[in-house]
């Protein structure tokens, strides 16, 4: 995965300001559910974030939190399935987000 040398002009240490978590860890989420459903995503990968998303919705929270969650997995998902779009995401949200 190549890292994106775009993301300078925002510091998540200094101020939450101009980064749009929440827009970008919905983004991911469409991502996600859209990745689950190719043919080439397991059951087994199907079977995992069925049951988390589960757990997400009966603890009430939100994308983001969740992402931060399952910030390694993801990781791995997306790379079972050769997804550069998915860890790119992940990866802008890793280091603007969490």
């Amino acid at each position: 995965m190549s890292t994106p040398t775009d993301i300078t002009a925002t510091d998540r240490y200094v101020s939450f300001c101009g980064i749009e978590c929440d827009q970008q860890a919905d983004a991911l989420m469409a991502h996600l559910e859209a990745c689950l459903t190719r043919p080439e995503a397991s059951a087994q990968w199907r079977r995992y974030f069925e049951q988390k998303l589960a757990q997400k919705r009966t603890m009430g929270h939100d994308h983001l939190f969740f992402i931060g969650a399952q910030m390694n997995t993801l990781y791995e998902f997306f790379e079972s399935l050769d997804d550069e779009e998915g860890q790119q995401r992940l990866w802008r949200i890793e280091q603007e987000c969490c």
